[in-house]
């Protein structure tokens, strides 16, 4: 039996051409061929399995090719080439720098370098994994990089050119590959399987070359797994067996059941994904890659954006056309914050559970029935607003109600408003109500919800949040009219008594009254206030100005709160209209800080001259 050699080694590009999804790079460099503008030093750099080994041993073998051919590329029959694909040319060198990193290993290097080309026109050193050399040994091949023999070059690959000293990136052409299409690594799968003469279909190659994100290695290594799993015969459900992939089907059938607003089949279909074995997080991450290609089918210009085999193409089209944009944003929002959460959850099972039932009422909040539209402008105006002029009688049973652009039809009676929570304010007289245009606020309204039980009867808040017949929906203010609230509430509220009575009054009479409004206050629990007002008794001065102290600025404030309430109450007890009242801020004493040990023995001794007297008799020392 002939020993196997795996498709990664086995159909290894050899030429330029065969290398797959780095035209970019291979044309570049067969120009440079071409045109003789060979630099002294290249950094092939990109993810795993994309082409840098193999491409900078093409350019090696086609640098000192004896014979190119028309499209530069290496003949391969050379003595150049057959000594290279055999293993012992002496001009093309080969370092791995994750085994070789240390100082002495680019001594060793250096000192090869000086010797010249036995056979060919330059000597190629090809360095894999370069950045895995030491921090010494990148300072130790700096100056040989930056000027080298003129028949020297340097290739270097990495797969971390973050780790490489910017000093050794000035001195390199510096090629950046790309992670290899999808569909590029299933048709060269599809061509190393014609010629292995394996039957597969196109939507399992497609699989494979997902699964392998952009990695040619990485896709024929599954590829050589599910041949030998199916007996070469590769299918889309070998693949998703052997490489533990959920089946598209899912993830359309979980859609379908969203749509339908279907929790039991939602439900049990992610259930069937659990008992085979899948994780949750892995499915809730594969359906959120199902809403963005679905999202992306929506639009033919975005369309080239799927990355999918023809025949799941056609069915994402497919589905695509019954959900909408909205439906598709909202699930893809409540998936990405069920992904968020999903690993610190403690019951992750029903982490995800929640997420697909939350997904199930989407389309119920979206497709309502309506009976009129209303445009964003007219959702503020949903306000509290009051009825025109009536009489007394129509006042007690008034009702607070909303403008016509959010009120229920009143033709239908048989709607039902839930209780709303009312503020008593002070009840006006008819005059008031008067000049203001009908408008009183004997009852002001706070926002509640309002239950609908006909469809006919339905208030339409905005497309596409509409609300249908039993939803529940929440006025929202008018800032007009919460200004006029605001500025009504203003007038309402105590004013200063007026009169013309100046009777005299002593101080005693005055903290008398004083005295009686602090009690009344603190029977109110208006503790801050009694002490303001009885800690500092008030002073009486000319003009029947009465002084205040106060020690702060909060003290201030609050007795500016009360100062209405309490002058009316003084003036009408004193019969003196003309009083007044003023503060004056009580400045307290300094008290000295005691920082030292000496300093607060100091002080207990002037309290207490004993304490002296002790030290002394014991010969006690302060300790500082």
């Amino acid at each position: 039996m002939d020993n196997f050699i795996v498709s990664a080694r086995k159909y290894r590009p050899a030429t330029f051409h065969s290398v797959v999804g780095q035209q970019h790079i291979t044309n570049t460099l067969k120009n440079a061929i071409k045109n003789n503008q060979l630099a002294q030093a290249f950094l092939f750099c990109g993810p795993r399995g994309v082409g840098k080994t193999t491409c900078a041993r093409i350019l090696a073998k086609a640098i000192n090719c004896h014979s190119l051919t028309a499209d530069f590329e290496a003949c391969g029959s050379c003595d150049s080439c057959n000594s290279f694909q055999n293993g012992n040319s002496f001009s093309i060198h080969e370092l791995d720098a994750a085994s070789n990193n240390s100082v002495d290993d680019i001594r060793s290097l250096i000192e090869q370098v000086r010797i010249p080309p036995q056979t060919g026109k330059y000597k190629i050193y090809i360095i894999d994994e370069v950045h895995m050399l030491s921090q010494s040994a990148f300072n130790a091949f700096l100056k040989t990089l930056e000027e080298p023999p003129s028949y020297a070059i340097f290739i270097l690959a990495t797969t971390e050119k973050h780790k490489i000293l910017p000093t050794i990136l000035s001195r390199c052409q510096i090629f950046d590959f790309n992670r290899i299409k999808v569909n590029d690594i299933a048709n060269h799968l599809e061509d190393i399987a014609q010629r292995e003469g394996v039957h597969c279909d196109r939507d399992g190659l497609h699989l494979i070359s997902q699964k392998a994100d952009g990695g040619l290695r990485d896709a024929l290594s599954m590829f050589d797994q599910i041949v030998s799993f199916s007996n070469k015969n590769v299918t889309y459900k070998a693949v998703i067996d052997n490489l533990n992939i959920l089946d598209y089907d899912y993830y359309f059938k979980v859609t379908d059941a969203l749509l339908a607003e279907d929790i039991a089949i939602t439900l049990l279909t992610f259930d069937e994904i659990l008992t085979n074995g899948f994780d949750g997080n892995h499915f809730i991450i594969g359906l959120a890659s199902h809403f963005r290609n679905l999202l992306v089918c929506k639009d033919e210009v975005t369309l080239k954006l799927l990355e999918v085999s023809e025949g799941i193409r056609q069915k994402y089209q497919q589905q695509s056309q019954h959900t909408s944009v909205s439906f598709l944003l909202s699930a893809l929002s409540i998936n990405n914050q069920c992904d968020l959460n999903y690993r610190t959850s403690k019951n992750q099972r029903l982490q995800v559970e929640l997420s697909l039932i939350k997904m199930c009422h989407i389309s119920a909040a979206f497709n309502l029935s309506v009976s009129k539209p209303i445009s964003l402008e007219n959702l503020g105006e949903a306000t509290l607003e009051s009825p025109k002029k009536t009489n007394n009688n129509e006042k007690k049973n008034a009702k607070p109600f909303v403008n016509s652009a959010s009120t229920i039809p009143e033709k239908d009676k048989s709607t039902t408003v839930s209780e709303a929570v009312k503020v008593n304010l002070p009840q006006q007289t008819t005059a008031d109500t008067d000049s203001n245009d009908g408008k009183y606020l004997s009852e002001a309204v706070l926002l509640k919800p309002i239950e609908i039980i006909t469809e006919e009867q339905v208030p339409i808040i905005s497309k596409p949040f509409n609300l249908k017949a039993g939803a529940v929906a929440t006025l929202i203010p008018n800032l007009n009219d919460l200004s006029f609230n605001a500025s009504k509430l203003k007038e309402l509220k105590p004013d200063y008594i007026s009169g013309s009575s100046q009777q005299n009054f002593g101080i005693d009479m005055l903290k008398k009254r004083w005295n009686t409004y602090a009690d009344k206050k603190k029977e109110e629990g208006k503790i801050n206030l009694f002490t303001l007002m009885t800690s500092n008794p008030p002073l009486l001065l000319d003009n029947f100005i009465i002084e205040v102290g106060i020690e702060n600025k909060i003290q201030e404030n609050q007795l500016a709160d009360e100062k209405i309430d309490l002058l009316n109450f003084l003036r009408v007890e004193l019969q003196n209209f003309s009083i007044d009242i003023a503060t004056k801020l009580i400045e307290q004493p300094q008290k000295k800080r005691l920082y030292t040990s000496t300093e607060k023995f100091q002080h207990m001794v002037e309290k207490n001259p004993k304490l002296e007297e002790f030290r002394q008799k014991f010969n006690l020392s302060i300790e500082y």
